[in-house]
């Protein structure tokens, strides 16, 4: 198992953020946390509450961090803070009370129309809410465009190199601030994820939501997915992908054997299982005790919680030679299996990278690339 990890934490805001997540859960027996938290958000200033409020927005956990800190606020009969505090959760509950009837509007209008669509990654956080609504549909492209316009009167947003190679489209909604993309017949920043993106919808299950009803994928789908988007593509946590994956595991919902099966299939077992070592041992940091993880997960693990590190804003994955040998497995993998196409595609990617790196050193942005 991986070493345990040496507080690469060095922003007081994270800290706290973490601390509020993972160690101030209700029946919590931890006095000493609680009190710790209880002194930092007692004696927060108010530029840096914004500060807080800012990074639990970027790592999409707004609602469930400042209920935690509400809850600690009103026992010590701070008002001031408790006002500054109930604002920042009265906004952003705005905002998700206005987007999730788009969301359900959009999931209705394809299948009145007989297309199957999956809500992918921006339920995983909820009561929180992701910054744009992910859908996965394997209609045919011209019928997601036409439905998109026609129905909602949606505007399609410039597509960059890498949206074309995932086959993905973003539209934006008039009323909606959010974006709203759409992945179509594939999965992964290449688009080479097919034997996944194939086995999606038909092992989808249903959640209630607001008195909405939604598809989402199951289990062992969602963890693949963030393990995509984590491992293999931004190379950084949100605080979101930690709290989310470490309740699904607490529940029991994980049949880890399917995990394994299934992310073996799609050439990614080593990524998924370093994935979750890495939220067990960001877990255990803040709680004392990590993710009842089997063993055959942990012994697929190229790494731990040890190599992350946080900087601006999110907690970090090295890229080299980490995530590098993790691609490269991926890649080995696929031509293994003779799947060319997919292959071909996951081969752009090292290019793809630095191009928009390259044009993120020249212009200050990897708009049109990434």
């Amino acid at each position: 198992m991986s070493k345990p990890i040496a507080q690469p934490i060095s922003s007081k805001s994270m800290v706290t953020l973490s601390r509020l997540l993972l160690s101030a859960q209700p029946g919590d027996a931890c006095a000493q946390a609680n009190a710790a938290l209880r002194s930092a958000l007692t004696g927060i200033s108010r530029a840096e509450f914004d500060e807080l409020v800012t990074l639990a927005n970027l790592n999409h956990v707004v609602i469930r961090g400042l209920n935690a800190a509400l809850g600690i606020l009103r026992d010590a009969k701070d008002d001031m803070r408790v006002e500054w505090a109930e604002t920042a959760v009265a906004e952003e509950h705005a905002r998700i009370e206005n987007a999730i009837p788009f969301l359900r509007a959009i999931c209705a209008a394809f299948q009145e129309e007989s297309l199957d669509v999956t809500v992918i990654k921006s339920l995983d956080h909820w009561p929180d809410l992701g910054s744009d609504l992910d859908l996965y549909t394997n209609a045919a492209p011209d019928k997601v465009l036409s439905l998109m316009k026609r129905r909602f009167q949606a505007e399609l947003a410039a597509r960059s190199w890498g949206d074309r190679l995932a086959r993905k489209w973003n539209f934006m909604i008039p009323g909606l601030p959010e974006a709203v993309e759409i992945h179509v017949g594939r999965l992964g920043q290449t688009g080479e994820q097919i034997t996944l993106a194939e086995r999606l919808t038909r092992r989808t299950r249903l959640i209630s939501i607001e008195d909405y009803t939604f598809r989402v994928p199951s289990a062992s789908d969602r963890l693949m997915i963030s393990t995509l988007q984590r491992m293999y593509r931004h190379f950084y946590f949100r605080l979101c992908d930690i709290v989310d994956s470490g309740a699904l595991a607490d529940s029991g919902a994980i049949d880890y054997e399917d995990l394994r099966s299934s992310a073996n299939a799609s050439g990614i077992w080593e990524g998924v299982a370093t994935y979750l070592a890495i939220v067990s041992d960001y877990v255990k940091e803040y709680r004392g005790t990590g993710l009842d993880l089997p063993r055959f997960v942990t012994d697929s693990a190229r790494f731990g919680g040890e190599e992350i590190y946080f900087r601006k804003d999110f907690l970090r994955v090295p890229i080299m030679p980490q995530s590098a040998s993790l691609y490269g497995t991926q890649l080995t993998g696929l031509l293994r299996k003779r799947e060319l196409h997919s292959s071909a595609r996951l081969g752009l990617l090292p290019w793809l990278a630095t191009a928009a790196a390259v044009g993120q050193k020249i212009t200050g942005s990897d708009k049109g690339i990434w």
